[in-house]
């Protein structure tokens, strides 16, 4: 099997690293690095043997497959370009910046019979794979993702610099329809909103809280998954997982608190993790995800099978950002007569890190989310 032909369009951060990984995998032959600025081009393309070049549309017909590392804004007119010029394309998050790009995008590839891919980069992540397929039907899921700010991916805000990273893992689990969200946000740097809570309501009654933040002075990359017969913890930082299994009389309520005698209270309380609910700490493979992701790319190129994130994945994160977004924007910091409203309102004061819990409105907004197909 030929090696696949490979450009990276935008040398920024996630567009270097793309580019070195790529050029040190056999399945890959990274041909070219694209930017318009001409030392960052020249300098990666130094580091890693490819191609500098200034314009994206000069390789189309060169090149087989190409990663799109370019501002959020540009996703929708470089992806589509390289689609209609027969190139596949593994675009970062989000996959364009409003649902009816995302649309636009993902028809287009499927007219096309074009491979796009999203750079959900988590779901490849070894804590989540070490563990997801223990996690069936989940009716509870807790995310906290919370950095310093990075002066990255100003465009846009945390909800699509981040949260969307976790949107995309709910997603991946719960597998069914949105119902309802309720969230809240603020603006501390910039013109767009830096700390959110937001919490998913879906059709088969499963709840997600999630909590993102690019203020915080403790960084955090977490998720709790509870199912009805077991509950992770999943580091996506460390790359480390644990799993805790009820132990079968636990999970048939057939035990008893109130028939143990004194000293068996006294040896579970001490052996809870060891006896009642056992722990497991699950080994993961260390591997790269945006290795793995590239080589998943490739994979369903040369294959024909479908990647691991389809542009269909990516578009149903962005309506759940979207509507994320527009709760935040309606926000009433003072309830239905007060005059602040969203994420940019005044509120006295620029707390550093996300609250410990948001008040949730005792009714929510009923959307739909369309099953992707």
């Amino acid at each position: 099997m030929s090696r696949l032909r490979l450009a990276v369009v935008g040398v920024g951060h996630l567009g270097r690293i793309h580019a070195r990984l790529a050029a040190a995998l056999p399945e890959i032959d990274l041909v070219a690095v694209v930017d318009s600025r001409a030392e960052a081009r020249e300098a990666l393309a130094k580091d890693t043997g490819a191609r500098p070049v200034a314009e994206y549309l000069d390789l189309i017909g060169e090149v087989d497959a190409a990663v799109v590392a370019t501002p959020t804004f540009t996703h929708h007119r470089v992806a589509g370009d390289l689609i209609r010029g027969g190139v596949h394309v593994l675009v970062e998050k989000p996959i364009t910046p409003t649902v009816q790009e995302a649309d636009e995008l993902v028809q287009l590839a499927r007219r096309r019979q074009i491979v796009l891919q999203v750079g959900h980069v988590e779901r490849f992540n070894p804590a989540l794979v070490s563990v997801q397929d223990r996690l069936q039907e989940p009716k509870y899921i807790e995310a906290r993702r919370e950095s310093g700010y990075t002066f990255r991916s100003t465009d846009v805000g945390v909800v699509m610099d981040l949260m969307i990273h976790d949107i995309d893992v709910v997603l991946s689990l719960v597998n069914s329809s949105l119902v309802a969200v309720d969230a809240l946000g603020v603006s501390v740097l910039g013109d767009h909103e830096d700390m959110v809570s937001a919490r998913l309501h879906f059709t088969n009654g499963a709840v997600a809280n999630l909590t993102a933040s690019r203020t915080s002075y403790a960084p955090s990359r977490t998720m709790r998954v509870f199912t009805p017969t077991r509950f992770a913890s999943i580091d996506f930082a460390t790359r480390k997982a644990t799993v805790v299994e009820p132990r079968a009389d636990v999970l048939r309520r057939d035990f008893h608190v109130g028939e143990l005698s004194d000293e068996t209270r006294t040896r579970l309380r001490e052996q809870l993790f060891a006896e009642l609910l056992v722990k497991e700490e699950v080994p993961a493979v260390e591997t790269n995800a945006i290795e793995q992701e590239l080589l998943d790319f490739a994979a369903a190129i040369q294959t024909g099978r479908a990647p691991r994130v389809t542009g269909a994945d990516g578009r149903d994160a962005v309506v759940v950002a979207e509507t994320i977004l527009d709760r935040v924007r309606s926000h009433q910091w003072d309830g239905m007569d007060g005059l602040r409203v969203g994420a940019l309102a005044s509120l006295g004061v620029a707390l550093p890190m996300m609250p410990a819990a948001a008040a949730w409105a005792t009714e929510d907004t009923v959307i739909l989310r369309r099953k992707a197909g």
